[in-house]
């Protein structure tokens, strides 16, 4: 090969798996004997980490809560994880690439986890919402921006720049 060419990028999935599994029924047998609705809250997490040339591991984490009034039903928390073979990505590419592509990918096997779990704990299965990955990290992005900016020094008044 001659030094001017490049050598192509390789993005593989070399392992999914559930790194971390935990469902609570705090308030059970009673909370099945519950009628009213209750409300659920999702938040979603991801991480990544380099663990060896070339091989990141990108942690989804799904927390899932429902409750009544200030009673909870059931919590459910899921780490989804990957491992991902990255290389001969340009260095600009690879936060976007771990942050959005890789959740993307976990983002399936997360919803089913959560499903099977919530409906093993005795209750209707929750069908979460498709996520846009790539919007949830511009924002991310646009707020560390509008916080970097806040936390710039400020020109006092009276203060002359002298060239």
């Amino acid at each position: 090969m001659s030094e001017q060419e490049t050598p192509n990028p390789v993005f593989a999935i070399e392992k999914i798996y559930i790194k971390d599994l935990s469902v609570e029924v705090p308030n059970a047998p009673q909370i099945y004997l519950d009628r009213e609705t209750p409300t659920i809250n999702i938040q979603l997490q991801t991480k990544a980490q380099g663990i060896g040339e070339g091989l990141f591991e990108v942690a989804l984490t799904a927390t899932v809560t429902s409750k009544i009034g200030e009673k909870t039903v059931f919590l459910v928390e899921v780490g989804q994880a990957g491992i991902f073979r990255v290389q001969n990505v340009p260095s600009e590419n690879m936060e976007p690439l771990l942050s959005i592509a890789c959740p993307n990918i976990l983002y399936p096997y997360a919803r089913e986890v959560v499903s099977d779990a919530v409906t093993r704990a005795g209750f209707a299965p929750v069908m979460l919402q498709p996520v846009n990955f790539e919007a949830l990290y511009m924002s991310r992005l646009q707020s560390q921006q509008e916080e970097a900016a806040k936390n710039a020094p400020q020109a006092e008044p009276g203060d002359a720049t002298i060239q």
